[in-house]
């Protein structure tokens, strides 16, 4: 099993959301989250004031998935959330050794 990360734009979220489902993957937890890489923020003004806004919105997917499923699962990912544009954010996928469902006390694939 292999938990998928994504950082993505917001805006991308339904359309991320709706093509990972397309492909058979159920469960996600979704965060509001705010960062920066390459876009390194940028300057806004409010009321005459001029600031510089460091961390931009983001939002983060989370998915535990099945090893067979994880190349599937990151194609859809980037096709769904890409602009073209800088900020389109990154995809991490990182080992899960163990799952447990609470309510049932099933565990690992059955867990997902």
């Amino acid at each position: 099993m292999k938990k998928v990360e994504a950082i993505i734009k917001p805006f991308k979220l339904d359309e991320v959301r709706e093509a990972i489902s397309d492909i058979g993957i159920n469960g996600l937890t979704v965060t509001e989250v705010k960062g920066f890489g390459r876009q390194k923020g940028h300057t806004e003004l409010y009321r005459g004031a001029e600031y510089v806004v460091d961390f931009l919105p983001k939002v983060k997917i989370e998915v535990v998935i099945p090893d067979d499923l994880v190349e599937r699962a990151i194609e859809v990912i980037i096709n769904a959330a890409r602009t073209g544009k800088i900020g389109d954010g990154k995809i991490f996928v990182t080992p899960v050794e163990q799952v447990v469902r609470i309510r049932t006390g099933e565990t690992n694939e059955a867990a997902i």
